[in-house]
């Protein structure tokens, strides 16, 4: 580890011209900070948070980033996005301003909080740009850490990129694996476990990864002494130093953030090292200050000493750079007051110019709506006419109207106006219906993938079976899909705990890895959020990757990830990103408290834009990582934990079948009651409709819906529920879960509910999870019996002469 404090080579050799753009761009984005937080203070903005106080570390780094190098970073960054030219100040304002537009604020359209950075990695078809055109920036999180698991498959994409040779000519996405990822991150969001659990793995993968911690010595108002051990990450962390004797490590260096010429210089070298090398390394920058605080929320005269405030003003970075140009010749006084002066105009007009260009639309909207509200007012008899008068006399006196001002106000009138005749109320509920698919556009879309690669456009194909059809083991049919997807597509990394050597711990993978290599077939260290995040940022560059979490128990400690990164990704850059992930995971019952989990109804609410899907045997999972690996929307499979080894017929078209996503099939037809249910229940729940058959002559159906995101698309349950009038929805999660949300998109969604005869029910396991044995699983999971006292109850609901108490 190494401290760099003295002018060095790198700066020496910029021009005079190089050193004065940079302080410009920096003064740009201060002013920009400045005026920024004064559009919050002014009510034109809700929040803002900025990158005061960072500018010449980031003007320095910026410098080291070539074309097709890739960020994940935070929202302390815009001056690193001015600088490599991937954010202007007007768009800046624009995202400040929550400008719907893509043109206008193409981060987010309006979906970020302020200083949220990203590009546009994707096309409008939905489809990947070539990303060496220029440097990338993945999509900014606000959970502190969170871009953290994600940098770790940036930087392993290009490993791959330049060890396998079949990717050699994927030029779209990588030339060699030259590409760094660059990641930032805050002192105090190093104490977060996410972070370390990145450094671990980078190290142990040894990828071209380069953390910048920007370190003002506080997160928000609590100093490093109580963030991290020894007040220091670079102290901390000097174990993980790469030498001759222990190779596998980091690089590591120490920068004051008000160096301009040291930082220069150490990003210069440090990242021809991480390029050439591959090899991970971490900057560490010491000596940043905040000039404004955290955010708008507060003020840090509350927890800064004056003392403290006082060395910040003497060590701000832009004050430091600016004597020093002078002290060495590079410019003059005069030239940078124009400069500066020139900087604040531009500052100005751009923010000018994003408030006129987001206001004017939503001016005219507004008019129009004031119009017909006028209209509809003059029309109307009393008093519908004076509450109309009173939305359109609300609207009008808005100088700065929202839309929001408008569906209020327009909302208003057409409650008002509800007993009037069609010519007062229809122009009203026309623009209300014109409305709709803006709105939809607005705020609501792009959560899947709406492109030609959907999952719900790839064309079903059923299993195939030939005369004398094996019936193998239900991992056979899946290591048998596995090696048919790795052979037909060298974009296809699948990798997780045992999934390597052993070929996983219930053997989907087995000698997968001796066949196609320990960079197809990996294994990886038990981190499960990092092996998520590693899945995402390889997505995001273009590759395939399968990640597996051993157990669906253990999805609780990448959950975070998936939620607020992957299923947010392409809803939060309104298309502008996407990461094709596939995580694998077993779950529901088998043996005790961590190894029987089936938290459906968690992820079905945490994962809203992924796929959930629930295979009850092998054929179907396989059918599903068929489909998926055609498609472009991440998804997450449950396999059936107790299914691995029953028998299944092995489908003659094993590549290339698919199980469609969001259609349920019917196990078994029956005219009394339908039982829908998904994964393990789905064995449960056929053997008990036999036994009711066969005891009470209840005639059961039985439903699987094999997906829970989508859920249903085709309605066929509602079809079911108009034959029989009643309906068990069955599953393994707690009472309230998953089964639950299946009872609300059939009775309430589809209107499943006019059918019944009958109340409906729930059938779930116990609120506490299974204890450990045969007895215990028997007891807290639902059962054959279970099920048929359900049914039976139903039934002696609305006939109870011809179905008396059984005593349950």
């Amino acid at each position: 580890m190494s401290s760099t404090t003295t002018e060095a080579t790198a700066a020496e050799a910029l021009a005079p011209g190089d050193v004065v753009h940079d302080y410009r761009i920096a003064y740009r984005s201060r002013q920009v900070s400045v005026l920024a937080r004064g559009e919050v203070m002014l009510g034109r903005a809700m929040f803002g948070i900025f990158g005061d106080g960072k500018e010449v570390a980031q003007v320095a780094l910026a410098r080291s980033i070539r074309a097709g190098d890739v960020r994940a970073g935070y929202y302390r960054d815009q001056t690193l996005m001015f600088a490599l030219g991937l954010l202007d100040v007007r768009q800046f304002f624009a995202q400040l301003n929550a400008h719907t537009d893509v043109e206008a604020e193409p981060a987010s359209g309006g979906r970020g909080m302020n200083a949220h950075f990203g590009t546009r990695m994707v096309d409008a078809q939905g489809r990947f740009g070539t990303l060496t055109d220029g440097p990338q920036s993945s999509a900014d999180a606000s959970p502190t850490g969170s871009q953290m698991p994600r940098l770790l498959g940036l930087a392993y994409a290009s490993k791959l990129y330049r060890e396998l040779e079949d990717l050699r000519e994927m030029t779209q996405f990588s030339r060699n694996g030259d590409e760094i990822a660059f990641g930032t991150i805050g002192n105090a969001s190093c104490a977060e476990g996410i972070f370390w659990e990145t450094l671990n793995a980078a190290g142990v993968l040894q990828v071209p990864m380069l953390v910048s911690v920007w370190d003002d010595g506080y997160g928000i108002s609590v100093p490093n002494e109580l963030q991290v051990a020894k007040d220091s990450i670079s102290e901390l962390i000097a174990g993980f130093q790469r030498s001759e004797e222990s190779p596998k490590g980091f690089e590591i260096e120490v920068v004051r953030g008000w160096d301009y010429p040291a930082l220069v210089d150490t990003y210069q070298r440090i990242t021809e090292v991480v390029r050439t090398e591959h090899v991970p390394a971490l900057v560490h920058v010491i000596e940043l200050t905040q000039p404004f605080g955290h955010s708008t929320s507060g003020s840090h005269e509350r927890y800064k000493s004056a003392e403290r405030l006082g060395w910040e003003k003497e060590h701000d970075g832009l004050a430091r750079m600016r004597a020093w140009m002078l002290e060495q010749g590079i410019t003059t006084e005069d030239e940078l007051a124009a400069l500066e002066k020139e900087e604040a105009e531009h500052v100005r007009q751009a923010r000018d110019e994003a408030w006129e260009a987001y206001q004017s639309p939503i001016r005219r909207e507004a008019e129009a709506a004031t119009a017909l509200l006028a209209a509809a007012a003059e029309a109307a008899s009393e008093p519908a006419r004076a509450q109309v008068a009173a939305a359109r006399d609300e609207l009008a006196k808005r100088r700065d109207p929202l839309r929001r001002d408008i569906a209020v106000s327009m909302h208003r009138a057409l409650v008002a106006v509800r007993g009037e005749s069609d010519r007062v109320r229809q122009p009203l509920v026309d623009w209300r219906r014109e409305q709709k698919p803006l709105e939809q556009d607005r705020f609501h879309s792009l959560l899947l993938s709406e492109s030609d690669e959907s999952p719900m456009r790839v064309a079903y194909e059923a299993p195939e079976y030939g005369e004398g059809a094996a019936e193998v083991d239900g991992y056979k049919i899946l290591n048998a899909a596995f090696a048919a997807a790795l052979e037909r597509d060298p974009r296809v990394i699948a990798f997780g705990e045992d999934v390597g050597k052993l070929g996983d711990v219930n053997q989907g993978f087995v000698d997968l890895q001796a066949r196609f290599g320990e960079m197809r077939v990996g294994d990886a260290g038990i981190r499960e959020a990092t092996i998520v995040g590693q899945a995402i940022g390889m997505a995001m560059r273009g590759l395939r990757p399968i990640a597996e979490i051993q157990y669906l128990d253990y999805l609780l400690y990448a959950l975070q990830v998936m939620s607020d990164d992957l299923a947010t990704l392409r809803y939060r850059t309104k298309g502008g990103q996407k990461a094709p992930v596939i995580v694998r995971t077993r779950g529901h019952r088998l043996v005790g408290i961590w190894h029987s989990g089936s938290p459906m109804g968690m992820m079905v609410h945490a994962l809203r834009g992924m796929h959930v899907l629930v295979p009850r045997d092998m054929t179907r999972a396989a059918g599903f990582y068929n489909l998926l690996l055609r498609s472009d929307d991440p998804a997450v499979v449950v396999e059936v934990l107790n299914g691995y080894r029953l028998k299944e017929k092995l489908p003659s078209n094993i590549g290339t079948f698919t199980t469609p996503i969001g259609v349920v099939e019917t196990l078994r037809p029956g005219r009394d009651v339908t039982v829908v249910t998904y994964g393990a229940c789905c064995a449960v729940a056929l053997q008990a409709a036999k036994m009711l058959q066969d005891s009470a002559g209840i005639d059961v159906e039985v439903i699987d819906v094999q997906s829970l995101l989508p859920f249903d698309i085709q309605g066929d349950i509602v079809k079911s529920l108009q034959k029989t009038n009643r309906v068990l929805f069955l599953d393994e999660d707690v009472p309230g879960g998953a089964s639950a949300y299946m009872m609300q998109e059939v009775l309430e969604k589809q209107g499943g509910f006019h059918w019944l005869d009958a109340l409906p029910r729930t059938l779930a396991a116990a609120e506490h999870r299974a204890p450990y044995g045969r007895d215990g699983d028997y007891w807290s999971k639902p059962n054959a019996e279970d099920v048929f006292d359900a049914v039976y109850g139903l039934m002696q609901e609305t006939n109870p002469r011809d179905f008396p108490d059984i005593g349950s």
